[in-house]
């Protein structure tokens, strides 16, 4: 396979006959390692952000809410240390970039960065299963640093996606520590001040926020772009290739901060809860309206109701949750149970509120029904989005006759094994990523032995997207967000439909006792058994050590005495593989 691109790095920049020529810098950009004032432990914020003598305050108050999420567990996360160790050997020294998103806590120490920690995470401090103190680098996103970030530089620098964030690294106006960035302002009668430096910042509530790390692109290194992005015609557009583009998909919506109401026209009765600007806050930090809601110990149950914003944080991601609460999350361990099943709940909630799903019944004729599925994306991005790599969207079609017989199936999983059936008339939504192949000009996305493969950091070409875009989409033309190997119809002001009709055709024979019942399921899964059994198969292949081995340690928690791909794989088996999420539903009967 030939490498293609000048500005991609050539393998013969990395390495040399007598090993690492020099250590590339995948984080050249926005604020670097080496802080004037050290992150604060999440563990110091649930004192007061936290009543734990009750339970029912984790729905609402910040560190409840924050602590069952994602992004509370980024650096917990089973299936992120499993594909950072591919990341790593695909392209050494790749684990910098993936980590100081993952504990920006652990990079912004310096214990993670190229040159100065190992980006294969074993110099970090702390452990999976203490509190979020100052010196656990396993906390996550943790609060200071969402609380600490500026949309510019300290030099007027702008404001970068992909991670390249700005933090706050200067004294608050004397009080010996940053500011604690926020949307109020507490001195306009707001409530008591809180008893840390703080600041007004209206950044923290713009999608642009969001933004700063839900755009990721292949590395921006000190020697160019890690991967750009190749066209299915073979040509390098010298852009950095969009791994994931959330914050761009939803910046092209009509959800995007500033758009018209014009611009609804006849769409609007297909999103009537639409408003004016709604941002990634308003679906992922909906407002409480909880009659005890509260943010902090110092206010009174119910100052807070109906105008706090609550940490849930949650995408699509059920399962994951599941296995943190598993594995790390009883007592003497987090002991955040509670908070690993509302995520749980609220995820599954989001998935649910997501889609609209419609069956369209045609006549029976020459023994054959022909069926139209509609599946409408109602969310402010496209469906699915995000992390590419197993995530997946299928509908399920099953239709049975009047003695409730199934007659037809479409699509169909199998739980026990974690199969999905692809057959003839399968309908799947998502975004499969590749290597380009110069000799036979095509996006490769299998192996020699046809198994699927999902190298992430070498990706440089899409092979399909045909995820469901958003209402008014205005994205149909940008190399990195449009479809690929798929189309969808513009609206007369040409946006794209937010829409995706599919047709089916099934057999009913004459003597078939009427009349037929059709049922179409829209299901979300987080991890396809493809997927897994990669990571598993590559921690194999490439003989990927126990992580105690890896970095020197004792541990008994985690992937310990095995490598972190088998222990992911262990993980889906032993917690459901991954099971699907039902989105939506829709059933439709022939006439008698």
């Amino acid at each position: 396979m030939k490498v293609t691109g000048v500005r991609k790095l050539a393998a013969w920049t990395l390495l040399s006959v007598a090993g690492l020529a020099h250590a590339i810098d995948f984080t050249p950009h926005g604020t670097q390692p080496g802080l004037n004032y050290s992150m604060v432990g999440a563990a110091s914020c649930n004192g007061c952000h936290q009543d734990v003598s009750q339970p029912d305050y984790y729905a609402f108050m910040p560190w409840g809410s924050w602590s069952g999420s994602l992004m509370a567990n980024a650096t917990r996360d089973p299936l992120f240390w499993a594909a950072l160790d591919i990341a790593n050997n695909d392209f050494p020294g790749a684990g910098d970039f993936c980590l100081r998103c993952h504990t920006p806590n652990g990079w912004l120490a310096g214990r993670v960065k190229n040159g100065i920690g190992g980006e294969d995470g074993c110099d970090l401090t702390g452990d999976l299963i203490s509190a979020d103190s100052s010196a656990n680098d396993y906390q996550g996103v943790s609060c200071q640093f969402c609380h600490r970030l500026d949309p510019e530089g300290p030099a007027g620098e702008a404001h970068r996606t992909g991670g390249d964030f700005w933090l706050d690294d200067e004294d608050c106006d004397g009080a010996g520590e940053p500011c604690r960035k926020g949307p109020y302002d507490y001195t306009d009668g707001g409530g008591s001040t809180p008893p840390h430096a703080w600041v007004k910042s209206s950044f923290v509530a713009e999608g642009q926020f969001c933004g700063t790390c839900h755009d990721v692109s292949s590395p921006e290194t000190d020697e160019g772009v890690l991967k750009t992005l190749i066209l299915a015609d073979g040509t390098d557009t010298g852009i950095a290739f969009p791994v994931e583009r959330t914050y761009s998909e939803w910046q092209q919506s009509l959800f995007a901060d500033l758009i018209f109401d014009d611009r609804l026209g006849d769409q609007s009765t297909t999103a009537p809860a639409i408003s004016k600007g709604q941002t990634c806050q308003s679906c992922h930090m909906p407002v409480s309206e909880d009659p005890d809601a509260l943010a902090c110990v110092f206010d009174a149950p119910g100052r807070r109701t109906g105008e706090l914003p609550v940490h849930r944080l949650v995408g699509g991601n059920t399962w994951i949750p599941q296995v943190l609460k598993g594995e790390y999350g009883g007592p003497g361990q987090l002991d955040r149970e509670t908070a690993f099943d509302n995520t749980t709940q609220w995820a599954t909630e989001l998935l649910q509120s997501a889609a609209e799903l419609d069956v369209t019944l045609g006549t029976i004729a020459a023994d054959v029904l022909p069926v139209t599925v509609k599946v409408t994306n109602l969310s402010g991005h496209k469906l699915p989005t995000g992390y590419a790599e197993g995530r997946r969207m299928w509908i399920h079609v099953e239709a049975r006759d009047n003695n409730d017989a199934v007659i037809f199936e479409s699509a169909a999983y199998n739980g026990a094994t974690g199969e999905l059936t692809i057959d003839g008339q399968a309908k799947l939504y998502e975004v499969v990523h590749g290597e380009w192949d110069s000799d036979s000009s095509t996006c490769v996305t299998h192996d020699g032995s046809n198994r699927r493969q999902f190298h992430f950091v070498l990706s440089d070409c899409i092979a399909l997207d045909n995820r469901i875009p958003p209402l008014g989409f205005t994205g149909a033309n940008d190399f990195e967000t449009q479809p690929v190997g798929y189309s969808y119809p513009s609206n007369p002001d040409g946006t794209l439909v937010n829409y995706d009709e599919t047709s089916y055709a099934i057999a009913v024979p004459a003597a078939t006792p009427l009349p037929v019942t059709v049922t179409a399921k829209l299901y979300f899964q987080t991890s396809s058994r493809e997927y897994i059994e990669f990571l598993r198969d590559q921690a194999i292949d490439n003989s990927f050590p126990s992580e105690n081995t890896m970095c020197d340690r004792t541990w008994s928690d985690g992937p310990a005495d095995k490598s972190r791909g088998q222990f992911m794989y262990d993980l889906w088996e032993a917690y459901d593989r991954s099971p699907p999420v039902e989105m939506a539903s829709s059933s439709e009967d022939t006439a008698p």
